[in-house]
């Protein structure tokens, strides 16, 4: 198992990436600890891990809350006595946020999601380097998508969101790096089997006047393997980056967007 004798805690973990994510690590030996903002969301998780044989345990975070997630991370230490893994996979619904040309859209709805997503992922970051520095090892985990690297129209404020949160990504693992914490950031295209990808689509297809099936089927046909990466496989590497196997990655935006971005 990659990942046997770790904790990992994982932000957003009733969404369908985080409750992915947490799953690939269960099953690969994590002792996992899920946090999200309704326990609602995370209980389902949770049994659906320990019924495979996993350990779990949810907590209920607000992201935002710099004395939540330091609290959560302290008592995810006092419980199993580190933090080896931190994977952030929190969303906001998109509507009102993507499908809106930049030029009609307000000052609020541009500066939420660049608030939001720069804000959680840096509090859940700093909690997780401080308790990683002490301990001389760890791994810190973000996620982005394709348009924080291509010119992609409609997304309001989330291009600029993803951009800051990979430069944030880069930024701590070189301050982090002579401690033994490493820093990867995920950067997929939209995974269609997940339902806030649904969402984007139907949003985007409104905005261009076509079916969401065709909008998604244009972007399908932009990748270089013809197919968009379903959740199980940017879980998957999520589970190998986060391991020993993966020592020499950091500072690294490890591309999963099936080729629609080319390095």
């Amino acid at each position: 198992m990659l990942l046997k004798k770790k904790n990992a805690i994982v932000y957003g973990a009733g969404g369908a990436v985080g409750s992915a994510v947490a799953l690939a690590f269960a099953q690969e030996g994590a002792q996992v600890f899920l946090a999200g903002r309704t326990a609602a969301t995370l209980e389902p998780v949770a049994d659906k891990i320990r019924s495979s044989g996993g350990r779990a345990h949810l907590a209920t975070v607000d992201v935002l809350d710099e004395d939540a997630v330091e609290a959560h991370a302290a008592a995810v230490v006092s419980a199993g006595g580190s933090v080896d893994v931190s994977f952030n996979a929190i969303s906001l619904p998109q509507r009102g946020i993507q499908g809106v040309p930049l030029a009609g859209l307000s000052a609020e709805a541009f500066e939420l999601p660049v608030a939001t997503y720069s804000k959680a992922n840096f509090l859940t970051a700093r909690a997780a380097a401080r308790r990683m520095t002490d301990q001389g090892s760890g791994v810190i985990m973000m996620i982005t998508a394709s348009p924080s690297r291509t010119a992609t129209p409609l997304m309001g404020g989330m291009a600029p969101a993803w951009a800051a949160i990979e430069a944030l990504s880069r930024g701590l693992a070189a301050e982090l790096g002579p401690s033994g914490v490493r820093v990867v950031c995920l950067n997929a295209a939209g995974m269609p089997d997940t339902p806030q990808i649904t969402e984007v689509y139907q949003l985007h297809a409104e905005a261009h006047g076509i079916s969401r099936s065709a909008f998604e089927a244009a972007v399908t046909g932009q990748t270089l393997r013809q197919r968009l990466p379903r959740v199980a496989e940017i879980a998957n590497v999520a589970a190998f980056a986060a391991s020993y196997r993966a020592s020499a990655m950091t500072g690294a935006i490890a591309n999963l967007t099936g080729g629609l971005v080319v390095d």
